[in-house]
């Protein structure tokens, strides 16, 4: 395993996610126009009707490339297939929360105690294989200190907490033009470029099939968006991502490299601490962080280009930490 496995695997995940996005926006024009929220930017009330749950081709171009990267030059089958499991068993559940809403006009979609036993039984399993059959088991490597700590039985509830974090934060920041798309792109790619760095070849090669493959959606996803990836493909990235880090035993380098993911998280929960502690005020203008921006006067392709720029920083100084 090189980096030019890894260039490889990204321009064949580009190219199947750039068909397959191109075929799928048609149909989904026909069944899958998206609702705006009314209180949102005034800018976004033009993007009723643009077709959602795109997400798909993100799946099965990543997928598909992870598969004939394994199949071309290797890996741990067991540690693929485990990211693969979460990845697209989150997918299927962003899928029907889509479906219920998008196509079956029902608000609700799936219900939160619905997504998020179905997120939790699949990221115990997850973290049950990781402990008792990956190399490692229960250590986590802690960054900067450069040092692995045995989290013993505090590993199962660690990855579960780690993953649904991480599966929700990524789907908090899909609302602006290309933002997720583009953020994830960047924190895939420093993920496998770290696997060549120390031989992972199942964590690198989906990681790199994952830029690509967001790469290819990106061409669609961009500002003005042809097509939204809705929570079939938000949910899918958070899950996928979090799962080969996990696998990579790199789990809290997601901290430092997905700071942006971090940053949408944390601006939702103050704005909601902040609402209840005053009575009613806010501490952002609205949240997630990104809708704030653009209510302050900066225009959407500006706040998605400044994140794309924030995370480059972050990976740089995720390189130099490692």
């Amino acid at each position: 395993m090189n980096y030019i496995n890894i260039g490889i695997v990204i321009v064949i995940a580009f190219i199947v996610s750039v068909i397959l996005t191109k075929l799928e926006i048609p149909v989904l024009k026909a069944k899958a126009g998206q609702n705006i929220r009314e209180e949102g930017p005034e800018s976004h009330l033009s993007k009723a009707g643009t077709p959602s749950m795109g997400g798909i081709a993100i799946i099965a171009g990543a997928a598909v490339s992870s598969i004939v990267a394994y199949a071309l030059w290797g890996g741990s089958m067991s540690d693929l297939l485990m990211i693969l499991f979460v990845f697209i068993a989150f997918g299927l559940i962003g899928f029907f929360d889509d479906f219920l809403k998008v196509v079956k006009k029902q608000n609700l979609g799936l219900r939160a105690y619905q997504k998020f036993g179905l997120q939790i039984i699949i990221s115990v399993a997850l973290a049950v294989f990781i402990a008792n059959y990956s190399e490692g088991s229960t250590y986590v490597y802690i960054p900067i200190a450069d040092f692995y700590i045995d989290f013993g039985i505090w590993y199962i509830p660690f990855i579960v907490f780690a993953v649904l974090a991480m599966t929700n934060a990524v789907n908090l920041t899909d609302g602006l033009d290309g933002l997720a798309s583009g953020v994830t792109a960047l924190v895939s790619l420093f993920f496998a470029v770290l696997g060549v760095t120390y031989s992972i070849a199942s964590g690198a090669f989906f990681c790199a099939a994952l830029c690509g493959a967001c790469l290819g959606f990106l061409v669609f996803n961009k500002n003005p968006a042809k097509v939204f990836m809705g929570d079939t493909g938000s949910l899918a990235l958070g899950g996928g991502l979090a799962a080969a880090a996990i696998v990579m035993k790199m789990e809290l380098m997601l901290l430092i490299v997905g700071l942006v993911y971090v940053v949408e998280v944390l601006s939702v929960v103050l704005q909601v601490l902040y609402f209840k502690a005053t009575g009613g005020k806010r501490l952002f203008k609205m949240a997630p962080i990104h809708h704030h921006f653009e209510k302050c006067g900066f225009k959407e392709v500006n706040v998605v280009t400044g994140f794309w720029i924030f995370t480059v920083i972050c990976c740089l100084a995720g390189f130099a930490i490692i």
